[in-house]
């Protein structure tokens, strides 16, 4: 064709061959041909057109999408990662929502950020007519909102609120105040790129925001709508896990209409290089049957793979599924809410950890010769599915129109970006990249942090669980067009285990291989009764005296609570007059319902693109009785608390309760740390750390150099020195800036990587 000139370089080494960007496969040497769309961010792309090569390497597709040309080589990383670029890496795990930065092109014309990720359907995307998507940009959330129904909606609403805290904690939330960089597809939520907060942005204009949507929601949800802006702007909502469970339990509401069937099969097989097969998987092999999501014992999928090179692997994971599905069946049930079923699935894992563990240590197996393993699980519990994994066993979500890998692997690579050193794609270069960081087998549950994400289901999907004797080289992301999107349409799930597992034995052979597929079928019901907004406060939230602010206003209030007042006859004279008010206040609160500019005269005013929000002004922390930490300061923890852990905690508005919470990590006797900030929380005084250096004795688990948390100043107080007398080298992450080149990611010995094959 004259518009497809052959542009494509195979990635083959020894072959490249250029190719029209048509073909799906070498005309040389029959390899598969990868086509990475890319967003740019940045400037000097208005001079050029499409068809264009940028950089000796990129095609321009359309206005800011490109092709990379050359997808077999390393892409450029920039030599400098500044904080905008740092946001984009931290946010790696919730890379479903967020893009990642793939490379740059600097040139006197050009200056752009390449993003890989973004909201650009991939190659053998197909719309439901059968149109090619492939290279287009997925639309923006609004043009699908009117069409959207009502679950559909909350969930959009509900993935916005999941992202509200990460996305603030790297001065990003901004991007989830304006529309242009929302996208969607089918259900899922994603951001065509970051933007940085001038100021904090604070949730009362994310309600304004979403008070704009509301006229145009769906009648289930509209008065539900209505109620929660309202609580929004009046900051009755104050923190985001109190928005992500008023949306919990409206998206439990919405989903009792719905019809949910869920289709299980799965396949194990040793490899055509290994004697023994390590892999293990749950229901067993061959299993292939349908059942509902709110069946009992609730449907469970669960991968292994364990750890090539240790003895045992296969016994460890045996052992990891029988521990897990005892847990589940023991203990999680269909009456369960969110927290308590996540609880249930961290605390499944680290039981199997510690049950290898123990084996471990009863037979006297040290360092390489203790048996390990990965596992990846999937739970489906009423209008959602729930997935937990440690180590490089994947969970890939599929619908007809993307797959997305949706763990992010505990390997050496994937710590390097998300601790903001380095990009992903320059990550992988390094030798030692594929070096597990944490697994089953390998120590106290003490130092684990399974990770347990959850999928709102309001469409017909697929979710693939495999061992990466599929998922390496990118096998998943090559066969899915062909050979799992026809799976949600209802193509046999057995077939296609067997096939994938073919797949695997050829297209890369060197490990064994497993599999496991659910498929997810939604049928809508008749339709969804009005939602109410419940009235429920978070359980951390102080009990404080009413003030003028915090009262609803009176059309909100479902429950009203009276204060009874005590009678007495000097009192009665002031009765008509508090009639004569009522009747003002009642006439005023008929006026504002009745008017609709009064209504939108009480709303914060919205965002301006141009004019940054009015800073929030925290109130000044009571005085402490401990000593206090000041910003800047190095402290060095002296001694260990009488707490058996003292660990950086990532979010200080959650209760301490460390099942609930998310772990940065341990912070040992003798590590140096920086005061970065502060924060008061329900009248606490909690501190922001920077860890500096932690001693070459902490193994994997603790806090590393550069990792930020939370403590509590008074927790932490009495075990800490700020008379100091620092070695440079303890000064580690805090030293000062210096012309030297950016951190190379080579583990240290103290995180001990675990090596996968």
């Amino acid at each position: 064709m004259q518009n497809d000139p052959p542009i494509l370089q195979c990635p083959n080494y020894f072959c490249q061959t250029l190719n029209a960007e048509s073909q799906h496969i070498c005309s040389n040497c029959q390899t598969p041909l990868p086509k990475r769309y890319l967003w740019a961010v940045g400037v000097g792309l208005e001079a050029y057109r499409p068809g264009d090569l940028i950089g000796d390497r990129y095609r321009l597709k359309s206005r800011r999408i490109l092709l990379d040309t050359q997808p077999g080589l390393p892409p450029d990383a920039p030599l400098d990662i500044t904080p905008s670029l740092e946001a984009y890496l931290r946010l790696i795990p919730h890379r479903l929502h967020v893009p990642q930065i793939y490379s740059y092109i600097e040139s006197n014309t050009v200056a752009v950020v390449l993003l890989e990720q973004a909201p650009i359907y991939p190659n053998g995307a197909r719309s439901s007519r059968g149109e090619d998507l492939a290279a287009t940009l997925m639309p923006d959330l609004l043009s699908q909102w009117t069409a959207g129904f009502a679950l559909r909606q909350l969930n959009w609403l509900w993935q916005i609120a999941q992202l509200w805290q990460p996305l603030s904690l790297e001065k990003v939330a901004s991007t989830l105040l304006t529309p242009d960089l929302l996208r969607v597809d089918g259900g899922l939520v994603r951001s065509l790129e970051l933007a940085h907060d001038a100021q904090p942005p604070t949730l009362a204009q994310l309600g304004h925001l979403w008070s704009q949507w509301q006229p145009s929601a769906h009648p289930a949800i509209a008065d539900f709508l209505n109620d929660l802006c309202y609580n929004l702007a009046q900051e009755q909502i104050k923190a985001p896990e109190h928005l992500v469970s008023v949306l919990d339990q409206a998206l439990a509401d919405a989903a009792k209409g719905h019809d949910r069937q869920i289709h299980i099969a799965t396949a194990t097989d040793q490899g055509p290089s290994r004697q023994t097969n390590e892999d293990a998987c749950y229901p067993a092999q061959g299993a292939n049957f349908a059942t509902s999501t709110d069946a009992t014992p609730l449907p469970v999928v669960i991968v292994c793979d364990g750890i090539g090179g240790h003895e045992g692997g296969e016994v460890a994971s045996d052992l990891a599924i029988a521990t897990i599905t005892e847990a589940v069946e023991k203990n999680a049930d269909r009456a369960m809410d969110a927290a308590s079923l996540t609880h249930v699935l961290d605390e499944a894992v680290c039981e199997a950890n510690n049950e290898i563990s123990q084996q471990n240590d009863v037979e006297h197996r040290q360092e390489r010769q203790r048996m390990g393993t990965t596992v990846v699980l999937g739970l489906a519990h009423a209008h959602e599915v729930y997935l937990a994994h440690v180590g490089d066993s994947r969970a890939y979500r599929v619908t007809r129109t993307g797959c997305y890998q949706v763990t992010l692997d505990d390997d050496v690579a994937s710590r390097e970006v998300r601790l903001g050193y380095t990009l992903y794609r320059a990550a992988l270069q390094h030798p030692a990249s594929g070096s597990l960081v944490q697994a089953l087998g390998m120590g106290s549950s003490t130092y684990l942090h399974p990770t347990v994400q959850r999928f709102v289901l309001d469409e017909d999907c697929v979710f693939l669980l495999c061992s990466d004797g599929l998922s390496d080289n990118d096998r998943i992301e090559e066969c899915w067009a062909r050979e799992l999107a026809p799976l949600v349409d209802g193509t046999d799930l057995a077939v296609a285990a067997r096939r994938l597992v073919e797949i695997a034995n050829t297209r890369n052979g060197h490990d064994n291989v497993t599999i496991g597929l659910l498929r997810f079928q939604i049928r809508q019901g008749q339709g969804s009764p009005p939602l109410a907004m419940a009235t429920t406060q978070p359980s951390a939230a102080p009990r404080t005296a009413p003030t003028a602010d915090s009262v609803p206003h009176p059309s909100r209030v479902k429950t009203q609570i009276v204060v009874p007042v005590e009678s007495s006859h000097s009192g009665r004279w002031l009765t008509p007059i508090f009639t004569l008010l009522g009747l003002l206040g009642l006439g005023g609160v008929l006026a504002f319902l009745l008017i609709p500019e009064l209504r939108r005269a009480a709303m914060p005013p919205p965002p301006s693109p141009t004019a940054s929000p009015p800073p929030t002004i925290a109130p000044e922390a009571p005085p402490s009785p401990n000593l206090r930490l000041a910003s800047g300061s190095l402290l060095q923890l002296e001694r260990d608390p009488a707490s058996p852990r003292l660990p950086l905690l990532r979010n200080p508005e959650q209760p301490i309760d460390l099942s609930a919470q998310r772990i940065v990590g341990q912070m040992p006797s003798g590590s140096v740390l920086q005061v970065v900030g502060q924060r008061t929380v329900q009248g606490q005084r909690w501190i922001a750390l920077k860890v500096c250096s932690v001693p070459p004795t902490a193994g994997v688990g603790f806090a590393i150099a550069g990792q930020t948390g939370w403590q509590q100043e008074r927790a932490i107080a009495p075990f800490v020195n700020q008379s100091l007398s620092l070695q440079p080298n303890q000064l580690g992450a805090c030293a000062p800036a210096s012309p030297s080149p950016t951190p190379s990611p080579t583990p240290s010995a103290a995180q001990s990587p675990i090596p996968n094959r």
